[in-house]
């Protein structure tokens, strides 16, 4: 049975941090479902405007962690200032991680894993404005371009987009 990854997203998502692992993910064979409190389409943000859209397959108070072998979270400074207000969605992450299912956070979206209250004394990484909300949720933070502890896996930024693709599909390999 092929590998189903979630992608929780809303308006504002980093275009590149959506887009490019959810291409890298298909690329390897597995699914992906994007998942958002908005129906539809949600837009993306790239180069200080507005991107392109991407369909929304399903919505978030519909989905559940055990439909699913694996999160992933785009960052983007509005996506995930949006969702960290969503109870759904602090409860969905919260129940991947329980279930120890991989969870890929980059650049913001680490913001969520505190809000989840899910980093207490764990390695992370993320955007640098960040470092100071992680800290104080009890993580550890690195300046390093992917940090896999356990079943996260943070990146910093659209830069870290390849080694942050590599790390979760090597953790779903390992999984299958």
């Amino acid at each position: 049975m092929t590998q189903r990854v979630l992608i929780l997203a809303t308006n504002g998502f980093e275009q590149s941090e959506l887009m490019e692992p959810k291409a890298a993910l298909e690329a390897a064979g597995f699914e992906t479902v994007v998942a958002s409190p908005e129906s539809g389409e949600i837009r993306g943000w790239k180069d200080k405007n507005w991107g392109e859209s991407v369909a929304v397959d399903a919505f978030v108070g519909d989905v559940s962690e055990s439909d699913f072998d694996a999160l992933m979270l785009p960052g983007g400074q509005m996506n995930p200032d949006i969702l960290r207000m969503d109870e759904r969605v602090i409860d969905l992450i919260a129940a991947f991680d329980e279930a120890e299912k991989p969870i890929a956070a980059i650049c913001h979206a680490p913001w969520l894993l505190a809000e989840a209250d899910i980093i207490d004394g764990r390695n992370v990484t993320s955007w640098p404005s960040l470092h100071t909300d992680l800290e104080n949720a009890g993580a550890v933070v690195l300046d390093e371009q992917v940090v896999v502890d356990g079943n996260l896996i943070t990146s910093r930024k659209p830069g870290d987009i390849p080694a942050f693709n590599e790390a979760l599909i090597a953790m779903l390999k390992e999984a299958a």
